[in-house]
């Protein structure tokens, strides 16, 4: 593939606050504390604290692993080799964390993937003298089922239809038989369909927890590349986080500290992401995964009949640690207790949500990693890429409106003259004549004069709209293809990468297509690729 790089407040796509963030506006700076570059990192290593428990995660990924392997999967020797390398006080993690979807679920599932394992490599050449391991966190305690059951693939929507309850990554996928079948359909039979449709068919058969069905797929994937993929429902996990559940529950600090500084955000005008409650842990079972709330002097799992008095519940934590589970504000203060973790690799909404999580994390005395924008991307097919060549569009050009390319598509490429500004130039200079005669005559008509002119100049923008609509039914079929790429490339108006799903791709291209990623995807640059076969 060829690249072209664009920035990402050209796209139009991204908020203004991540667009602040790619540019280091100085608003946004007491809520991160250090850049998404070399210099940050290097300022981090300098002053990294490790309290996670080394020799913990990697018993724990060992035993995570061996629950594929003991399907016949092998596990590769970077990714074995990357486990054994945690236990050493010279490595470190790049991670990335996202739901369970099925299938991979959109594109920037596997554009989060592929970042940090491109960041894990630009830092080893950085800092030769450490060891930087690329993480993908599964958000396997999550129990929003709705969002991770269905992808697109090629225009259609393959769902899995069932009523689940509890964290997603218990759930067995025994029942994701039909939604299966018309993955696999929706792959076809040439190129790496075969392939990919073997790697699905073990992923979601061979396993009863969709956690272990994830592993395999996402290991499948990427475990040539090092990836090591950790799964956090782990009650030795829990413990090492156990302190700090039992503090935040009772005191409610990251409540207060990160209510405090959303409305320092909300002043700023940044769009606030995740708002705290009052005590922001979910009590875990194997069926449900409700809310913990003080009521009548009392804490009170919701929906249940449980209830623990303050003795009762510090109890239950050091007991049975692993029955508390952070919600989406307390999940990346988790993640940071259990990972020798330096860098968060998000999307643009996940590094505005991690904004607000700062003044939790020096609470605790946590350190805060960099945060750096997931790369992402936009593939284009050789097809595709034949059209916009002929239609001599630019790349910044896909990004607008479909009918502002065909507006000036159709000026540029018009014999005629679509555009009446030097018309209006002269009138504008007649204008200006009439208003020195009228103020002159009668000072008080100038007004009248200058709403004549208004009316003038609407009813000319209407007659170029006219004339341009007019030469637009002359170039009709030319101008369909502008509609045929655009929906091709932005499905339903949104990026491609928030919808499609990496399925065909990977028919077409295989492993090859992962490749090209990696050697294209530039994390420390913060440019939006645009990939064209």
């Amino acid at each position: 593939m060829d690249v072209a790089c664009i920035s990402y407040h050209d796209t139009a796509f991204f908020s203004q606050t991540v667009i602040d963030y790619i540019d280091d506006a100085p608003q946004l700076r007491p809520f991160y504390k250090y850049r998404p570059d070399i210099k940050g990192f290097a300022e981090l290593l300098a002053n990294k604290k490790v309290i996670a428990d080394r020799e913990v995660l990697a018993a724990v990924l060992n035993e995570q692993y061996s629950r594929i392997s003991d399907f016949g999967f092998s596990i590769s020797d970077l990714v074995s080799g990357n486990i054994e390398s945690l236990k050493t006080d010279n490595t470190y993690t790049v991670t990335t964390g996202h739901q369970l979807n099925i299938f991979a679920g959109p594109l920037y599932f596997i554009y989060k993937i592929v970042t940090v394992i491109k960041l894990a490599k630009e830092l080893k050449t950085s800092f030769p003298d450490k060891n930087f391991v690329p993480v993908y966190w599964m958000a396997s305690e999550d129990h929003d089922f709705a969002e991770i059951n269905y992808t697109n693939i090629g225009g259609k929507k393959v769902q899995w239809e069932y009523e689940a309850v509890g964290a997603t990554g218990r759930i067995n996928p025994d029942t994701l038989r039909d939604a299966l079948n018309q993955y696999k359909g929706a792959l076809g039979l040439e190129g790496h369909a075969t392939e990919l449709a073997d790697m699905v068919e073990k992923a979601y058969t061979g396993f009863d927890k969709l956690a272990d069905a994830t592993r395999y797929l996402v290991n499948a994937l990427f475990g040539q590349y090092g990836l090591v993929i950790v799964d956090a429902d782990d009650a030795r996990l829990k413990k090492q986080f156990a302190p700090i559940i039992e503090r935040d529950i009772i005191e409610q600090n990251s409540f207060k500290k990160i209510a405090t500084t959303n409305e320092e955000l909300e002043k700023l005008g940044v769009h606030i992401q995740v708002n705290p409650r009052e005590i922001n842990f979910f009590y875990l079972q194997d069926k449900s995964r409700e809310r913990i709330v003080f009521e009548d002097g009392s804490y009170h799992v919701l929906n249940t009949e449980i209830r623990f008095t303050k003795e009762q519940l510090q109890q239950e934590i050091t007991a049975h640690p692993e029955y508390f589970s952070p919600n989406v504000v307390m999940r990346p203060l988790y993640q940071e207790c259990i990972l020798p973790n330096i860098a968060y690799i998000g999307g643009g909404a996940e590094v505005v949500y991690w904004l607000e999580l700062k003044s939790t994390f020096e609470h605790y005395k946590v350190d805060f990693p960099v945060l750096s924008l997931r790369n992402s991307g936009l593939v284009i097919r050789k097809e595709s890429a034949a059209k916009i060549a002929k239609m001599e569009l630019s790349t910044a050009d896909l990004f607008i409106p479909a009918d502002a390319i065909k507006n000036n598509w159709v000026k540029k490429h018009s014999g005629h003259t679509l555009t009446l500004q030097e018309e209006w130039r002269e009138l504008q200079s007649i204008f200006e004549k009439i208003k020195l005669r009228s103020y002159k005559i009668d000072n008080t008509l100038a007004p009248s004069t200058e709403a004549v002119q208004a009316r003038l100049k609407h009813a000319m923008d209407n007659l170029e709209k006219k004339l341009v609509k007019a030469e637009k039914r002359n170039y009709h079929t030319r101008l369909e293809q502008i509609e045929q790429i655009k929906a091709e490339l932005f499905p339903k108006g949104s990026l491609q990468e928030r919808t499609e799903n990496f399925g065909l791709l990977y028919v077409k291209w295989g492993q090859q297509f992962i490749d090209e990623l990696v050697k294209h995807f530039e994390p420390l640059d913060l440019k939006f690729a645009v990939l064209t076969e």
